[in-house]
């Protein structure tokens, strides 16, 4: 990726940021040095932040499931870096490198799911009298935080269609200090063009957070692209595996990624030391499936756009995707991910049929990002607390129907989709 306004100082950085050695294992030479980079995606993904114990030689990170860390004396508090597990932990802090490693980022803070993750950035850079700039189509939860909790505190929001960027414009006041958006956004699969979001942030003094989970670093590292911060939902395909929950925020100076731990301490919630070892464990992993679920993908997509009992379809590898423009700039290798979403002829009725009645290996149920393909109605599962207008006003009818592909053999989900919708 380019980003025409990079600073002298941020192309350096990114240079040797692609040119580092994903750990640091104090060799040059020899057994356990590293090769000259620079490095691919993959092998960030797998040996980011991750060096051999040094006591035992064990290639994976232990699991430091400890409450507390012993001190050696009153004098030497913390001399090793660690008191206590709800502000620090091993194995939560060697995680953390391995995300920053991928998304490109200074640093990155681990948290206990998704939502923590949103209710910290909102927590540590809005306060009273401030004013935040979110996208129109976000996760529900997202919207919700920011209406029903946020709110209250005395800080305003406007949701506005960050596709457009006159309306951006407008809408940043001299009280905002935070835009947040969401490439692609969940369900609508909307891009924001992050390079041109971020260059208008810097340019009128206000941070940009991207919640990227729907792309994950292996299609779009918003940081690269201007961004402060990159979120993730990390129970998505960071876990990918359908076991846990956690989320996190890559940003892009130490200073950001400080204040966020100092208020992740305070709200208390930080990830598990067990959640983060898994996740060291099944992220390596993501750049594999990834590709399998964009093929996959983007073979439903064409196959449910020639089908004569479907109305409409969105997927931003297909040709007719509004934003392919956006989406070939600034997806990565033609990546496109597993997400898409259609409706059917017939509207709410025959839309909530198809659901009730696809087989398996498509699971109705929430969650994505997933090696199992999941088939969810938005309007009743994750997308039930936006206000009813507000959600038919981006296009979240009662019977829209979002596909999670997995990495099953494409002809069994296409098998099932072509009979549940043969039988409407």
């Amino acid at each position: 990726s380019t980003q025409s306004t990079w600073t002298p100082s941020e192309c350096l950085f990114f240079f040797e940021m692609s040119h580092a050695p994903p750990s640091n294992t104090g060799k040059e030479e020899g057994s356990g040095s590293w090769v000259n980079g620079p490095f691919g995606a993959d092998t960030y993904l797998v040996h980011g932040g991750v060096n051999p114990d040094p006591t035992t030689g064990a290639i994976l990170t232990p699991c430091y499931l400890s409450t507390t860390f012993v001190q050696e004396s009153i004098d030497k508090y913390q001399s090793k870096g660690y008191s206590y597990s709800r502000t620090s932990n091993p194995t939560v802090k060697a995680y953390e490198a391995k995300i920053a490693a991928a998304e490109r980022a200074a640093g990155a803070c681990a948290f206990s799911t998704g939502m923590a993750a949103t209710v910290t950035v909102m927590s540590a850079f809005l306060s009273k009298g401030d004013h935040c700039v979110v996208t129109n189509c976000s996760y529900g939860g997202t919207n919700r935080v920011a209406r029903k909790m946020f709110a209250n505190f005395g800080i305003e929001f406007s949701f506005i269609d960050l596709s457009n960027l006159s309306e951006l414009q407008a809408a940043i006041r001299p009280n905002t200090k935070l835009i947040f958006s969401e490439s692609p956004c969940n369900p609508t699969l909307k891009l924001a063009d992050i390079q041109a979001i971020s260059a208008i942030a810097k340019s009128r003094g206000v941070l940009h957070c991207c919640d990227s989970t729907f792309a994950t670093p292996y299609i779009m590292r918003p940081v690269e692209l201007g961004a402060d911060m990159a979120l993730q939902s990390t129970t998505k395909y960071y876990d990918g595996h359908n076991i846990t929950v956690g989320g996190a925020v890559a940003s892009a100076t130490k200073e950001l990624d400080d204040k966020l731990h100092f208020f992740q301490n305070m709200h208390g919630n930080i990830i598990s030391p067990f959640v983060a070892f898994i996740q060291m464990q099944t992220m390596k992993t993501m750049g594999l499936r990834i590709k399998q679920q964009s093929a996959t993908a983007h073979r439903i997509a064409e196959f449910l756009e020639k089908h004569p009992k479907v109305d409409k379809v969105g997927y931003p590898g297909l040709k007719s995707f509004p934003q392919k423009d956006v989406a070939d700039k600034q997806h990565l290798d033609g990546l496109h991910g597993g997400m898409l979403w259609f409706e059917v002829k017939g509207g709410t009725e025959a839309g909530r049929k198809l659901m009730d009645t696809v087989q398996r290996p498509w699971s109705l149920c929430e969650n994505l990002g997933a090696t199992e393909s999941i088939i969810t109605c938005p309007s009743v599962m994750t997308h039930a607390n936006m206000e009813k207008e507000d959600r038919l006003k981006v296009g979240i009818t009662d019977g829209f129907v979002r596909d999670s592909v997995g990495i099953e053999d494409g002809e069994d989900l296409l098998r099932s989709l072509a009979k549940a919708l043969d039988a409407l």
